[in-house]
C-alpha cells in the first residue's frame, strides 16, 4: 500500500471509529486524563498493525479487538504497578434536582462503576454490546461462540441490574 493512501485510509478508519474507541477507553480508564492516553495508545497500535489487517473480519471488528486488547493490557499493567495504592474519587455534592444532562452523567457513572466490578472478559463483552455490536461479531472479536456470548450476556445483565438498581434509587 502506498504511504499516502495508507495514511488517508488510516485517517478514515480512525474518524469512523473514534467515538467507539474513546468510549471503550473511557470504561477502562480511571481519571479524566487516562482515556485520552489510552485513546492515543490504541490509535498507535492500530497504525502499527495497519499493514497486517488481512480483511478476514470487518475493519470495525478488527479495530474493536485492538482497542479492547490495548485497554485490557494497559489496565493490567497499571493494576500490577499500583497494586498497593488506592485511588479516592473526588467528593462531589449533587444538587437536589439534576438537569437532564447531569442525570445522564449520574446514570453513566453508576453504570461505569458497575461495569468496573465485572470480570475482565465480561467487561469486554458488555462494552462491545453497549457499542451496539451483534453477538456474532462479539464472538469473532472475543473468540467465544455466539451461544456462549448469549449465555454470558444474560448473566452480565442480571449482575449489572443488581448492581445499578440501588445506586439509582
Amino acid at each position: 500500500m502506498k504511504k499516502e493512501k495508507k495514511i488517508n485510509t488510516f485517517e478514515e478508519v480512525i474518524a469512523l471509529n473514534k467515538a467507539s474507541i474513546y468510549r471503550i477507553c473511557r470504561i477502562y480508564a480511571v481519571t479524566p486524563i487516562e482515556p485520552i492516553d489510552l485513546f492515543q495508545e490504541v490509535v498507535y497500535h492500530i497504525w502499527k498493525s495497519f499493514d497486517s489487517y488481512k480483511g478476514n473480519a470487518q475493519l470495525s471488528t478488527w479495530v474493536y479487538r485492538i482497542a479492547i486488547n490495548v485497554c485490557v493490557r494497559s489496565k493490567l499493567k497499571l493494576d500490577k504497578h499500583n497494586h498497593k495504592t488506592t485511588r479516592l474519587s473526588a467528593i462531589t455534592i449533587l444538587p437536589n434536582e439534576l438537569s437532564n444532562n447531569e442525570e445522564k452523567e449520574e446514570r453513566f457513572a453508576a453504570l461505569r462503576s458497575c461495569i468496573q466490578t465485572l470480570k475482565e472478559g465480561d467487561r469486554s463483552i458488555i462494552i462491545l454490546y453497549l457499542e451496539g455490536i451483534a453477538y456474532k461479531e462479539i464472538s469473532e472479536i472475543t473468540g467465544l461462540t455466539e451461544n456462549h456470548i448469549a449465555v454470558k450476556m444474560k448473566r452480565i445483565r442480571k449482575t449489572l441490574f443488581d448492581c445499578i438498581t440501588p445506586k439509582l434509587k
